[in-house]
């Protein structure tokens, strides 16, 4: 499992069919545990089951407990490692409280303490499955401390993981003489598998963080490179024939977990103890859509321009800007409740006004574009583009850092290196803290944002705009 973003209940889901979006529930902690023990009963004793990170946060429950609700169904779902990224969103040391509530561990080679250079979690674990040792390697999310808020990472820092990883993958071949080794990585499709053709030895390495739904696997330099979509919509199946410590065949399987799956009677029983308390006011209405809202897009979103238009409304700005965040259930045409607020936006945080120049905001999305399209994988980083409205951009993906955006437009002008231009945003990913000047932080949260639009606009139609254009 990856990316699951703290579903734990069945939710609204993007399928692609033809020219045209379909949304469909799927998902829900209590099916993912029908599958798990279907899985089990079918190969008792020799199934391993992994979470990728991703899953201590996403939702109103997880985030108004900073991740405690989560940990009753995460341990009656019994992985057997995971490893993390938007789990520091609590901070270093209650992430460090949460793991010791799992009865299984965080895994990361790449997490290391400022203080002292020592590791902040376990780097491997062996795990046998009859005569078959089997070590596991985890790798967490490197962008934590390079263009996350400065919180996640307070008193850490990541590195990549790809220099470290030979070391423990000989460690555990030569020392602890194991059979196979299982990566579970939260760096991201196009990273991993520049690090499956980077370093020799890895047999499986279980992919996140890009909500890739992979229907076959990847096959690079002899690894088997799987990922699993996100919400916990889809799960990852890997059946393993092994001869003499070797794989010699392999059987994959993408599992959608479809609305017609019967939950886990037990499961069912501690989400509704997780969610009934929220479940009231959560299901409370706030307005309506005509368009089907969602972020599965990379250049610009549905849900996106709903925030988007819903700040420059708030403060009258002539510009907005958000993160580009891959997470967040769709919301097909119909009502919006108060729930889908805070799965489009789920950290809540405060609205903050800045003056940009607009150098500043060419080289902030050149910065961006690089984040996004780097020829490097490694140099990749955050979620999708970032989101913006008030402006138009004209770019070329193919070319080099700096180089990419040929026409930038504000509120239909050609852009002024030397005007300020004021922009409103959400989080530090919106604006990071080294653009703009005179920043003036709300007395107003996000949330409370798209509550007072659908209070002016109670039947709203956000369209894409074509506010970034591949050309």
């Amino acid at each position: 499992m990856n990316d699951s973003h703290a579903y734990l209940d069945i939710h609204q889901e993007l399928f692609w069919d033809g020219d045209h979006a379909k949304y469909k529930l799927a998902g829900g902690y209590a099916r993912i545990a029908t599958i798990f023990n279907q899985i089990r009963a079918e190969n008792p004793n020799k199934t391993l089951v992994f979470d990728c990170g991703d899953t201590i946060h996403g939702t109103y429950a997880a985030v108004k407990t900073k991740g405690e609700a989560l940990i009753p169904i995460l341990n009656y779902l019994d992985f057997d490692a995971m490893t993390a990224h938007w789990e520091f969103a609590y901070g270093p040391e209650h992430l460090k409280k949460l793991t010791k509530k799992l009865n299984y561990p965080l895994l990361a080679i790449n997490c290391y303490n400022e203080s002292n250079n020592e590791l902040l979690f376990e780097p491997w674990i062996i795990k046998e499955i009859g005569k078959l040792k089997i070590g596991i390697i985890g790798i967490a999310a490197t962008i934590v401390d390079k263009v996350m808020p400065s919180n996640f990472s307070k008193g850490i820092y990541f590195t990549m993981g790809n220099e470290e990883l030979p070391y423990y993958i000989k460690k555990l071949r030569n020392d602890e003489k194991v059979d196979l080794i299982v990566v579970i990585s939260h760096l991201g499709f196009p990273q991993e598998m520049k690090l499956a053709m980077d370093v020799d030895g890895i047999d499986i390495l279980l992919s996140s963080h890009t909500h890739n739904r992979l229907y076959k696997p990847a096959i690079v330099n002899n690894t088997i490179l799987i990922q699993s979509g996100c919400h916990g919509s889809f799960i990852g199946r890997l059946d393993l024939s092994i001869s003499q410590g070797k794989i010699v065949k392999f059987k994959h399987r993408l599992i959608t977990v479809a609305e017609d799956i019967q939950p886990d009677p037990d499961a069912n029983n501690i989400i509704n103890q997780i969610l009934n308390p929220y479940r009231d006011i959560l299901s409370q209405v706030m307005g309506y859509t005509k368009t089907g809202l969602n972020r599965n897009t990379v250049l610009e979103s549905t849900m996106d321009n709903f925030l988007l238009k819903s700040l420059l409304e708030e403060t009258n700005a002539q510009l907005a800007f958000s993160n580009g965040w891959r997470y967040g259930a769709p919301v097909p045409p119909g009502k919006i409740t108060l729930n889908d607020l805070y799965n489009i936006i789920p950290v809540n945080p405060p609205v903050s006004t800045v003056e940009l120049t607009g150098q500043e905001i060419w080289i902030m999305m050149e910065e961006n574009l690089e984040h996004l399209f780097s020829n490097d994988p490694y140099n990749q980083m955050g979620g999708y583009l970032k989101r913006c409205m008030g402006i138009n951009i004209y770019f070329k993906v193919e070319n080099p850092k700096g180089y990419r955006i040929q026409e930038l437009f504000v509120e239909g002008k050609k852009i002024k290196m030397d005007q300020i231009y004021k922009a409103v945003y959400v989080t530090s990913q919106g604006v990071p803290s080294k653009y703009g000047k005179k920043k003036n932080q709300l007395d107003v949260h996000a949330v409370k944002v798209l509550q007072n639009y659908l209070s002016n606009n109670p039947i709203i139609k956000t369209e894409i705009q074509g506010t970034m254009t591949v050309v």
